[in-house]
């Protein structure tokens, strides 16, 4: 089996609605359970619907990611919006700058293994998580 990496533009909701699609099924390809891609998808949606809320536009990089031993999938959300001024904050249970609940960046940390956050105020933000099959 050979899945490699798919690129997915985010600038409409029906754009997040083809990540969170196109995520499931690589998570069904490597291998995950129909909840772990699931959660995965979930993971995928709050990521995209950030970049369309905040940014306008931006990109999901969906790929394979293999460690010693372990069979994951990586993504990557990437946008050259406004930034996130307080990192810590953003990903405060409850925090949000735009009146929703504040679960996105929280909940996607902890749905995933893995969480990296970058982000330069005026210049964009990038996102790679990463979930391993158990």
């Amino acid at each position: 089996m050979s899945v490699g990496e798919l690129r997915v533009a985010i600038n409409s909701d029906q754009d997040i609605v083809m990540a969170r699609q196109k995520g499931r099924a690589m998570a069904m390809e490597l291998g995950f359970s129909a909840g772990d891609a699931t959660l995965i998808a979930a993971a995928i949606s709050e990521l995209a619907r950030n970049i369309v809320s905040y940014a306008g536009r931006g990109e999901i990089l969906l790929k394979p990611a293999r460690g010693p031993n372990l069979t994951g999938i990586g993504i990557v959300a990437r946008d050259d919006g406004p930034g996130i001024r307080d990192i810590p904050q953003a990903l405060r249970d409850g925090f949000s700058t735009s009146g929703s609940l504040g679960i996105g960046l929280p909940g996607v940390k902890r749905l995933m293994d893995e969480f990296e956050i970058n982000s330069v105020p005026g210049r964009g933000t990038m996102i790679a998580v990463k979930k391993w099959k158990p």
